[in-house]
């Protein structure tokens, strides 16, 4: 509500959305519908010190923005987000702490008869409590029912509306007679200002693992490609060098021309028990180091076993079995 001279309030109004911008880096445009004024100021309270929110008019936040985009060119890209019934929250803090904050500020609400549904509505199976006269109230929306106990009985879960249907009165009835509210409100992030970039609330759900995965996958079809079309490139030319070097030792597989790196396989092939003899000594390696305790107490065992031989060469005193 305007408070004295409409020109200086006004003019308080411009300065306050420019010093705004000068003071944050980043913002979120959310959508403001069906937010009572009680429930905004529970969302002012719980971002204070992290965040501020901003709501006014379109008209006058666009005509500030406009004279302040000599100072930052980037709000050229905000002024065409500014539609409909929208504010700003400011912010220096992360992102997803003060998104985090506004999605906890949620309120359930009853169904009003002409509002969208913003998810699937579904009416559980349940004992209404009504009586039997108002039985054709649920025939009419084609929800079965029985009575038990004098009193209406919904037999299934009836799914009553879909995201994005229109809420009928006999719907809006319904849910208010059985007491349910379906709905949740609050301020809805639709886009994210930062710097100058604009861009959806759902980049900001990507965590460092996704991007290390998209760029594997990117790398991935740079190296298929480069080979394909035989252009080397820093991703592919590893994948050449082992190609190469496969068929050298193909080549010197089948002739007498021989390298370092190709006499254990010429080798094995002529000798095929020493490839049976290294794929034994590779089995064998991973045994031998998850067993280091029978390792320790194998050179005790043959100490003992070079004593035991001194043992009976002194018992036998020399003599022969027939002496």
């Amino acid at each position: 509500m305007v408070k004295g001279d409409r020109a200086a309030w006004k003019a308080s109004y411009f300065t306050k959305v420019t010093t705004l911008f000068d003071n944050f880096s980043k913002c979120f445009v959310v959508g403001a519908d069906n937010v009572g004024s009680t429930q905004m100021q529970e969302i002012r309270a719980s971002m204070r010190g992290k965040a501020t929110l901003l709501m006014g008019k379109n008209t006058m936040m666009r005509k500030a923005m406009r004279g302040h985009v000599e100072n930052i060119p980037g709000l050229e890209n905000l002024l065409p987000l500014i539609v409909y019934n929208v504010g700003l929250v400011f912010t220096n803090d992360d992102l997803c702490e003060v998104r985090d904050l506004l999605l906890m500020n949620k309120k359930r609400a009853p169904a009003r008869p002409g509002a969208v549904a913003p998810c699937i509505v579904t009416v559980p199976a349940q004992n209404t409590g009504l009586g039997p006269e108002k039985t054709s109230f649920f025939q009419a929306l084609q929800i079965p029912t029985k009575i038990s106990r004098g009193t209406i009985e919904i037999v299934n879960d009836i799914q009553l509306l879909k995201e994005g249907d229109k809420v009928g009165l006999s719907e809006a009835t319904l849910l208010n007679m059985l007491n349910i509210s379906p709905f949740t409100y609050g301020l809805v992030i639709q886009n994210v200002y930062d710097q100058g970039t604009v861009f959806s609330p759902k980049v900001l759900d990507i965590k460092n693992d996704d991007i290390v995965q998209s760029f594997m996958e990117g790398l991935a079809a740079i190296t298929a490609v480069s080979l394909a079309i035989k252009y080397p490139t820093v991703a592919s030319v590893p994948h050449s060098v082992v190609n190469g070097f496969k068929n050298l030792l193909a080549v010197a597989a089948v002739t007498d021309y021989s390298f370092k790196e190709a006499e254990t396989l010429k080798e094995i092939l002529a000798d095929p028990s020493k490839l049976a003899a290294l794929q034994a000594a590779a089995a064998a390696a991973p045994a031998a180091g998850g067993a280091p305790a029978a390792d320790a107490g194998a050179p005790a065992a043959k100490e003992a076993a070079k004593e035991e031989p001194e043992e009976e060469s002194d018992d036998d005193m020399g003599f022969g079995l027939f002496d």
